[in-house]
Formats: structure tokens, sequence, C-alpha cells
């Protein structure tokens, strides 16, 4: 769970110092919330590099933050479970985060999708965080 308030936590950081890209150590979660988040307009570019350490060779993702007129596309982040306490919630708990303009992203049995997507596959699952 500590991967995802880092990877989380950079990209806020980022945006509001307004940086174009971040580099966060590879994992398939990050990789996967990548791309739910380039599919949701949040980020524009999602992609895995190699870096040279010493003998072996390190996997990274390279993240190329989205900005309209100056702004940031993210305004906000809420991590809804934590290592302390974990948030499951069923198909009908799945509400609209902030009127529709955000998304809750679940971890179901079916993998990771938003919110959304999760009330329609009429699954339930960890929410994980909101962004909007």
């Amino acid at each position: 769970m500590t991967t995802i308030a880092n990877l989380l936590v950079q990209l806020k950081n980022a945006q509001a110092v307004g940086a174009e890209n971040i580099a966060v150590p590879f994992s398939n979660l990050k990789l996967e919330i990548a791309r739910i988040l380039k599919d949701k307009g949040f980020i524009v570019e999602v992609e895995k590099k190699m870096r040279k350490a010493r003998q072996a060779e390190i996997p990274y993702l390279q993240l190329k933050l989205k900005y309209t007129d100056g702004a940031g596309a993210i305004n906000g982040i809420k991590l809804i479970s934590k290592s302390s306490r974990r948030v499951y919630g069923g198909k009908l708990k799945l509400y609209p985060v902030k009127s529709g303009f955000g998304i809750a992203v679940v971890s179901t049995s079916k993998g990771l999708m938003t919110g959304q997507e999760a009330r329609k596959a009429g699954v339930g699952g960890e929410i994980l965080f909101e962004i909007w």
C-alpha cells in the first residue's frame, strides 16, 4: 500500500511544481494504475524504461503529466485504503467521485478498474484511492 501512496504523492508534488515528467520504481500494480490514469485523462503518457545500475538493469516507469492552460489535470487525490485500515466496497457502495468529475480506483477479483467500471461489471473490492 505504501508504494501506491508514494506514487500518488509524487504525482501530486510534481504537478504542484509544474514538472513535465516523473520517474517511479516499476511494479505491475503501478503500471496498471498509470494505465487507468492515462485512459481517464489524468496523465499523458506511460512508459516502462530500464536504467543501468552497477551490474544490473533496473526497470522504472516514466510518467508524463498533463497540463491544460498551465493548470494540472489532477486537482486532488485521496488515499482511501491504507496499510492500517483497508476499505472494501460492494458494487452498490461504489459512488461517483466529485459528482462524476473524478474516479475511484478499485482492486477487484477481475483486476484493477475504476469504480464505475466495477459497478457495471457487478463486482466490488478494495477501494484504493480517489482522484479528481
